[in-house]
């Protein structure tokens, strides 16, 4: 299990999602009709998709749905997932064995579990070999938690014992559609601070307000300021003397649609492997970020961290409760040669995603898009050489614990002097640059947006991948500024 940091945001999670910066959104797909039918549970109802040709709604989970768990039996006569008052009470990892109680209505003790029927499926309020199970998350289960049942072992004081074993979303969503986009709450982050001034702001609906006193953050949007010196690198041909201060705020979204084009009509409730996945992040991006001093780096990158932030906010398929793991490390980057002293200031704005979609014919591909406009911005390069500074943000997206994408969105600056130059730049207004200097140089903003796709993906019921699948480096850069003296 996953070491968490430690909450330094103080609501919970609900269900929306994550970082990086970006763009697209899909509609939800409209709720499918439902008919209410007894469930596991002493006296709760479950929800039927009445018809499979409507796609599954994909919205937040409500709060009180933190708990939530749907039970399918792949295979059997009206096998279909089902919201269930069935609870996952506990979890061993290790082992693989969980406890599963039934809560009857009006009671606070379990209702009696125990063994399948003779026809393979369970009776109100048991537990049977083949049930497949997704929970929110749940004691020994942060991540959430997508199992089938291979063993009914016993009762115990909270319920019935079973041993599961690994299955995939396809037991679940047989021959369903579903589709949508979902923001995250940004309140239900955990956000562990790995140097000693980073402040973290967010904003919600109700004027819900958390971070320093007069910052301004958007409805939705999540923002993670750093002040810190930056250290002369191993190997750096000078001392270094600089500072870097900025910050990086994103409205983060999870996109995730199933098509269940590769199970018929017969066969909806059994797995057979979906026709069409995706998985992935996106959101808006705001970041202002300055470095002033003499930066003495290396040719080689030196990378920062200076946050890491976790959520796991909960994707309402349907009956389904869907977990989405998300981590996102905000980090700044610096490389260079020579002795370089620098004053530069960048602020960008934009949007971006990233993720995987599947098809039968070409199986896994990357997505991979992210526009960016620069502000003016304020530059002094001196002396001869080069420097490249970035803050960005590395993200990872995954399913019940297991990572499926990775991504990394790294906006930058570079500049490139020869002699001693001082240049003051209003980007996109056409006025001449004002410069003082002898020599020439030239200034460029630009952007890198690079990641993998995960064999875990094919917790989808894909064919395996049989090793990590790169994004592609989607590579932009834009002249700001050049001249000679």
């Amino acid at each position: 299990m996953r070491k968490r940091p430690s909450r330094a945001l103080v609501p919970a999670l609900a269900a929306s999602a994550l970082f990086l910066a970006a763009g697209c959104s899909a509609d939800p797909g409209q709720s499918s009709a439902a008919a209410r039918t007894p469930d596991a549970g002493a006296s709760a109802t479950t929800t039927t998709t009445a018809n499979s040709d409507q796609p599954l709604a994909v919205a937040a989970a409500p709060a009180a749905a933190a708990t939530s768990t749907a039970v399918a039996h792949p295979g059997t006569a009206g096998g279909k997932a089902r919201k269930t008052s069935l609870k996952v009470k506990s979890y061993d990892s290790h082992t693989r064995r969980a406890v599963i109680s039934a809560v009857a209505k009006g009671t606070s003790s379990p209702s009696p579990t125990g063994t399948p029927t003779p026809a393979g499926t369970a009776t109100p309020g048991r537990t049977a070999v083949g049930d497949v199970i997704a929970s929110a998350p749940a004691p020994g289960a942060p991540d959430g938690l997508l199992a089938k049942v291979t063993k009914v072992i016993g009762e115990t004081a909270d319920g019935t014992e079973v041993q599961t074993a690994p299955t995939t979303l396809d037991t679940l969503l047989g021959g369903d559609d579903a589709k949508g986009t979902v923001p995250v709450d940004p309140a239900s982050f955990d956000v562990e601070r790995l140097l000693p001034d980073v402040k973290v702001s967010w904003a919600k609906t109700g004027d819900i307000h958390s971070g320093p006193e007069g910052t301004k953050v958007p409805l939705g949007s999540l923002r993670v300021d750093v002040a810190t010196k930056v250290a002369t690198a191993e190997g750096a041909p000078a001392s270094a003397d600089a500072s870097v201060s900025g910050f990086v705020q994103v409205k983060p979204e999870v996109d995730f649609s199933y098509g269940g084009g590769a199970s018929t009509a017969a066969t909806a409730s059994t797995a057979s492997g979906p026709g069409a996945a995706y998985l992935g992040v996106s959101g808006d991006w705001t970041s202002q970020w300055a470095l002033k001093g003499r930066a003495g780096a290396t040719a080689k990158p030196v990378r920062l961290p200076f946050a890491k932030l976790h959520a796991d906010p909960v994707l309402q398929v349907g009956p389904i409760p869907v977990v989405v793991n998300l981590d996102l490390t905000c980090y700044f980057e610096i490389s260079g040669d020579g002795r370089v002293t620098v004053d530069v200031e960048q602020d960008l704005k934009g949007d971006f995603k990233a993720g995987g979609t599947f098809g039968t014919a070409a199986g896994w591909t990357p997505v991979n898009e992210s526009h960016m406009d620069s502000s003016p911005v304020r530059t002094s390069v001196t002396t001869a050489g080069s420097v490249k500074a970035a803050l960005g943000a590395q993200a990872t997206v995954g399913l019940y614990g297991a990572v499926g994408v990775t991504a990394d969105l790294a906006p930058y600056l570079r500049g490139e002097a020869a002699g001693t130059v001082t240049a003051t730049t209003p980007v996109g207004s056409g006025t001449k640059s004002d410069v003082a200097a002898s020599g020439s140089w030239a200034l460029y903003g630009g952007l890198d947006l690079s990641g993998t796709l995960q064999i875990q993906l094919a917790i989808f019921g894909t064919p395996v991948i049989q090793h990590a699948i790169p994004l592609g480096t989607l590579h932009r850069e834009w002249k700001l500024a050049d001249g000679k003296m």
